[in-house]
């Protein structure tokens, strides 16, 4: 599958980090990870910590799927509001699933604070509303997350304009959101690793693979085996091909990057921007001052269909800037394009399917991949070690 255009910034930023040969001989293992991004990454950092040999392969080099166009936004907001997801997954589990997100930007702090690079940096978070008849609705999604303790203000149109500089009728400023370099965070995490007895191939595709009563074997384009224990498939968007059922919709989405600005403060305090509009717009800036804009998603992922669109689109997503912001330079330096999954509630799917004990699912979907893929690596983690994960449940292929 085709995941994105050519050249995303982070990519030209960082280049290749560190390289990995394919895998050349047969091998055995506990653990063996499709997949070598971000999901791939946080579960061998995790199941290595835990004890376990781990083997990790990619059919491309490390993190040049999806992870190298991640605009990595950190939130726990979901891509479905609190009040939406309480209708359809019922309260308790609604809010322990944002309790979850909220708590995996902390531990993903803690793993970053050995990497400078992976330019983890706390930051707010708005999200505003699109239009007055959203305003109710965003009230709503403010007083229930505060009535569940997250830390949360509600702002009025004077308050964003002094704030941001930008005139909207009310918006929800959250304190707890980040961003992160996710591409350079990846390599960091397997470069890592390695140094630890991880054994990283990538260019070594998986063309088969079968569970067996006491494991899984895996066997490569070149006919080389892999015997492991357990199995976890971190493939991102191409791991739909893996499961019985349709349990993602394709889109695609586009970014673009402006030159650096002079100045390092753009807005208040540098927060996440985002709206209440489906699709939404979404902002962010970088540690070398420049400003990432998302958004205006089709719903379509051919490759082909979404490269062509991608000048147009991201001369919408300039000009939705400078309708924002009228009086911040934006010039576009880079421009890309990327396919993106949505699930039916917004959320990830974490865990093994019916009757295939030794293979495990790490799949991201959505806004918000990489929280999501940090608690991914933490649940598989605990059941490759036969513990009790109360959560995982809100994440399995049954509900």
């Amino acid at each position: 599958m085709d995941l994105r255009s050519d050249y995303p910034f982070w990519l030209l930023d960082k280049g290749i980090l560190y390289t990995y040969p394919s895998l050349l001989n047969d091998i055995k293992t506990d653990v063996a990870i499709m997949g070598a991004g971000i999901s791939g990454a946080l579960a061998a950092w995790h199941l290595r910590h835990a004890g376990f040999k781990t083997v990790i392969v990619d059919k491309r080099h490390v993190g040049m799927g999806s992870t190298a166009a991640s605009t990595a936004l950190l939130q726990y907001e979901i891509d479905t509001p609190l009040s939406e997801l309480i209708i359809k997954r019922g309260e308790r589990d609604a809010v322990r699933s944002y309790l979850l997100c909220l708590k995996a930007i902390d531990d993903l702090e803690a793993i970053c604070g050995n990497w400078k690079e992976a330019a983890f940096t706390r930051r707010p978070s708005l999200q505003y509303a699109s239009y007055k008849k959203d305003v109710a609705l965003l009230k709503k999604e403010y007083e229930l997350r505060k009535q569940h303790g997250i830390a949360v203000q509600w702002l009025n149109d004077n308050d964003i304009k002094n704030k941001f500089g930008f005139e909207k009728d009310a918006g929800i400023l959250s304190r707890d959101a980040a961003e992160v370099k996710a591409y350079s965070l990846t390599h960091a995490l397997l470069h890592k690793c390695r140094s630890l007895g991880v054994e990283v191939y990538d260019h070594t595709a998986i063309t088969h693979f079968s569970e067996h009563k006491n494991g899984v074997e895996l066997k490569t384009e070149d006919g080389k085996k892999i015997k492991a224990r357990k199995l976890v498939i971190a493939c991102g968007y191409e791991s739909a091909q893996y499961v019985p059922k349709k349990i993602q919709t394709l889109q695609s989405t586009y970014a673009i990057v402006s030159e650096p600005a002079t100045t390092d403060h753009h807005w208040y305090r540098n927060a996440l921007i985002w709206e209440t509009a489906r699709p939404y717009l979404y902002l962010r800036t970088t540690d070398d001052n420049r400003i990432v804009i998302g958004g205006k998603d089709d719903d379509f992922s051919d490759p082909r269909k979404r490269d062509k669109a991608l000048p147009v689109k991201a001369k919408a997503l300039e000009q939705a800037f400078k309708k924002l912001f009228p009086n911040i330079h934006f010039r576009t330096d880079f421009k890309w394009a990327g396919t993106f999954a949505s699930t039916k509630d917004g959320l990830p799917y974490i865990g093994h399917l019916p009757g295939k004990p030794h293979t495990y699912f790490a799949l991201g979907f959505g806004g918000n991949g990489i929280t999501f893929s940090v608690l991914a690596a933490q649940m598989i983690t605990n059941m490759a070690l036969g513990l009790q994960d109360d959560d995982a449940r809100l994440f399995n292929f049954n509900r």
